[in-house]
């Protein structure tokens, strides 16, 4: 039904050096066009932490903590412009584009991006180019936002939860480390309880709210997500048919009893073990991980 997470970065990564504005606009219009009317949501360059571009080192003893996603394109701008341009240049005629920003943690991030965004608008206006200003979302995923989710709302068209990162700084947990990779719970209580907090912030603000990551494409938190009211679950293809069938299975006063019963909980095995319980008594296979 569309891309809830195209990740620009990838076209970066697999070049020697920063890609020119037109090539972009081409790589940007493939996917447009492949999935259009439907919308495809494309996160701005997000580099840093896990993710290094050999032509553009960064080098830090907690990555994770420091020069990443959309910091780094504040702090070069024409980064930034470059890549708006080309999005905005490659949707033309389908205006199925959907911008949003990674790695907010504050409303002043989002407020000078949203200049830049404007100022990019008008200059592809002004060399002919007819399109419009897209819908512009942000990430959320660090505890900053999920504490700041309605002001967030506020800014932009629509909010969606990066639940990786999100559980790994909830959690402080590095999952790629072995040494505390079985201390990440996505089903952790708090967890959840960030996860619903974003959900009512954006719908108090009658902004639409997403979710991207490995929590979505699970068919018992998918169950729990669209309890809470997260409009759209993003995830990879291969998980699209198990978690339709799961959803299809129950109804929503059911998925909302389930939450309304896991909420009670405060470890993160039983909720998981609850949701396990209930997905077997409909017939659902289960995932034997948390």
């Amino acid at each position: 039904e569309g891309v809830g997470l195209y990740r620009t970065e990838i076209p970066f990564l697999v070049r020697e050096r920063f890609p020119t504005e037109e090539e972009q606009r081409l790589i940007y219009r493939e996917q447009l066009e492949a999935f259009a009317p439907r919308p495809v949501t494309m996160r701005t360059l997000d580099v840093g932490g896990d993710k290094a571009l050999p032509y553009f080192p960064i080098e830090e003893e907690n990555p994770f903590l420091g020069w990443r996603g959309i910091r780094v394109t504040l702090d070069h701008p024409e980064i930034f412009l470059a890549q708006v341009r080309a999005m905005l240049k490659a949707s033309v005629d389908f205006d199925n584009l959907r911008i949003m920003l990674p790695m907010i943690s504050n409303t002043a991030e989002v407020d000078e991006a949203l200049i830049l965004l404007g100022r990019a608008h008008a200059e592809v206006r002004e060399e002919g180019w007819d399109v419009k200003l897209p819908p512009v979302g942000v990430m959320v995923e660090v505890p900053a936002a999920v504490y700041q989710a309605a002001a967030l709302a506020g800014r932009v068209d629509f909010l969606s939860v990066g639940s990786n990162d999100l559980t790994q700084y909830l959690l402080a947990v590095d999952r790629n480390n072995a040494r505390v990779a079985g201390l990440y719970h996505s089903f952790h209580p708090a967890v959840l309880q960030a996860l619903a907090a974003v959900a009512n912030a954006a719908h108090a603000a009658a902004k639409p709210v997403s979710i991207c990551g490995e929590l979505a494409g699970d068919p018992g938190a998918a169950l729990l997500l669209v309890a809470m009211g997260y409009d759209t679950l993003s995830m990879s293809a291969t998980n699209l048919a198990p978690v339709k069938s799961a959803l299809r299975r129950f109804s929503r006063a059911q998925a909302v009893a389930l939450l309304a019963e896991v909420a009670r909980m405060d470890d993160a095995r039983a909720i998981r073990a609850c949701v396990d319980e209930r997905l077997r008594r409909e017939g659902v296979p289960v995932r034997t991980r948390i």
